[in-house]
């Protein structure tokens, strides 16, 4: 992996690529009684960076819905959303940090749902990150009957329809790990859901732009995620009152192998 610090700013970009294979943040939601409650101190850490894309963007295409006259309706140009960003920059990428010190800490946990929702016949966000233990709320506000099937490896597998009107589903999950979201109905629909077990953790937006705040101080390792890119990630140790930034590149043609 090569790291550039970049010029006049205290910042390091970091490339590479599928540097870790599995997504694990420790101890989860079942476990979670032996932690200590964490306390504020007034001297937490910031961290903030942006994802960079080098090389040729590959132009998004447009998908047939055609098999789901509702959908081709609601939807009629509906194009492909893996790799999406402003200019050279990539969103939809979940960063993330892992280490002991958080393991040993219990965070306060979300007392709102995260959601996500079938709009125009595709999911909406298309990566969604939350905690474990938090209510995922899935609406279709479409027209058209809807299917939600995650594929987790750690947590439950579910499956389950939704008719137009529909009250929510309402899911939980007790594992951390980055798992798909597909629709067995519409099998052009699918999101991502990223689960952890505290609170450091973000999903770049168009400029390829995140932030994590109220970061204890300590020894980190930072990953950044992406569904066609895989993961980059370095090492780095954060002081008391420190505000970081952490830049990464991913490279056009280096893309993760395909999984069956």
């Amino acid at each position: 992996m090569r790291r550039f610090w970049k010029t006049g700013s205290l910042g390091l970009v970091v490339t590479g690529f599928l540097t870790l294979a599995v997504v694990s943040s420790g101890q989860d939601a079942g476990i979670s009684t032996a932690k200590t409650p964490y306390v504020r101190t007034g001297s937490e850490v910031t961290l903030s960076g942006t994802i960079f894309l080098r090389g040729k963007r590959p132009r998004p295409r447009i998908i047939d819905m055609s098999a789901d006259p509702v959908c081709e309706e609601v939807s009629s140009d509906f194009q492909t959303e893996d790799v999406v960003g402003h200019r050279n920059s990539l969103a939809n990428v979940v960063v993330f940090v892992k280490s002991e010190t958080l393991d040993k800490y219990l965070f306060d946990k979300p007392t709102s749902p995260a959601v996500i929702q079938h709009q125009g016949c595709r999911y909406v966000p298309h990566v969604l990150g939350l905690r474990t233990g938090q209510e995922l709320m899935i609406r279709n506000s479409d027209p058209a009957t809807h299917n939600t099937h995650p594929n987790p490896k750690k947590n439950d597998e579910w499956n389950q329809s939704q008719p137009p009107g529909a009250a929510p589903i309402i899911k939980s999950f007790n594992q951390s790990e980055i798992f798909p979201l597909k629709d067995n109905q519409h099998p052009w629909e699918r999101a991502y859901i990223a689960v952890f077990n505290h609170p450091f953790f973000a999903v770049s937006d168009e400029f390829g732009n995140y932030r994590i705040e109220n970061l204890p101080a300590g020894r980190y390792t930072v990953t950044a995620w992406h569904e066609r890119f895989g993961e980059s990630a370095v090492e780095i140790t954060l002081v008391p009152g420190e505000a970081r930034d952490v830049s990464f590149e991913f490279e056009v043609g280096r893309e993760s192998p395909k999984k069956k």
